[in-house]
């Protein structure tokens, strides 16, 4: 990444970006079982992961962090109470804090109910400069969120980002990923960016951050857990893991979950792909002939 201004010198408050990252299904791991019969995901089934692409967005927001004096990353998720793992290993590797918004109400949400919910977050966090999400969640791959997100904020957008070329406290110049090569844009702060899976991967976790964020929990977990962190937390208020409810957000019930998302499934089916049988190829010269008479006999290449 090329140097990005240093702008603590100038007359500006210190800059504050929200990662907006999702916990989803390992759908890398589909099995017969992933999906409801009422087209949602079995999420029970599969292994939950950070996305992909939202960590390419929280490497993106600590590589500005990484230039910046006095920056802030904060990661907001919505989800069940589990989904406060995310934000933990977003600590680990560099982010400030986060926030989880979690409520029954919000079960069932679609895209545009899932952005209603998380544009209340974000103006909850206000001031801020920058909201970062990954381009797409792979349990829908929808890329609708963080645009929707954007536009329910007023903020101009710029998807498919690839790389932060500069930053100062009036816009933002950023590569952007395209299917026939690349282009570079500039884009007045504050800015929503939604970034391409070519982007940067995500640093490793840091030891120090993990020794430092590993006790961090929200008040459901400690609930869960049974365990008695009050002393610990006044010592340390930096390990609370803030948790908002739709009532704390002020939202429109009628808004959230299923009432709040016109998506509809009319038809699902399960595709799980599962050899039927194999070849062992050697290295020798007649195998590997064999082979290429084979496949171009298939028309798989040739």
């Amino acid at each position: 990444m090329q140097a990005i201004t240093n702008f603590n010198n100038v007359n500006y408050m210190s800059f504050r970006i929200i990662v907006l990252a999702k916990q989803v299904p390992d759908t890398r791991n589909v099995g017969k079982d992933a999906m409801k019969a009422d087209g949602t995901v079995n999420r029970a089934a599969l292994p939950a992961i950070f996305n992909p692409e939202d960590l390419n967005a929280l490497e993106m927001a600590l590589r500005i962090k990484d230039q910046l004096v006095d920056c802030e990353v904060i990661v907001l998720t919505m989800g069940p109470s589990r989904a406060a793992e995310i934000i933990r290993e977003a600590m680990y590797r560099g982010a400030d804090g986060g926030y989880l918004i979690s409520d029954r109400k919000f079960a069932g949400s679609d895209t545009l109910a899932t952005s209603y919910a998380l544009s209340l977050a974000v103006k909850k966090l206000a001031p801020y400069h920058l909201v970062i999400s990954g381009r797409q969640a792979i349990d829908g791959d929808t890329a609708q969120v963080g645009p929707q997100t954007a536009e329910k904020l007023q903020l101009p957008q710029v998807t498919y980002a690839e790389e932060i070329k500069e930053v100062t406290p009036e816009y933002i110049t950023i590569k952007r990923r395209l299917e026939q090569g690349t282009e570079t844009v500039k884009a007045p702060v504050p800015l929503a960016i939604t970034v391409h899976s070519s982007a940067p991967d995500c640093r490793q976790r840091v030891a120090k951050l993990l020794m430092k964020f590993k006790h961090a929990r929200t008040v459901t977990e400690l609930q869960d857990e049974t365990k008695d962190y009050t002393e610990l937390y006044s010592q340390r208020p930096y390990l609370q893991i803030e948790e908002w409810t739709a009532d704390d957000l002020n939202a429109d019930v009628g808004m959230l979950g299923l009432s709040g998302s016109p998506t509809k499934v009319k038809k699902i089916e399960n595709v799980v792909f599962a050899h039927k049988d194999s070849k062992v190829i050697t290295d020798a010269d007649e195998d590997i002939e064999n082979l290429m008479v084979e496949l171009m006999s298939s028309h798989v290449i040739g």
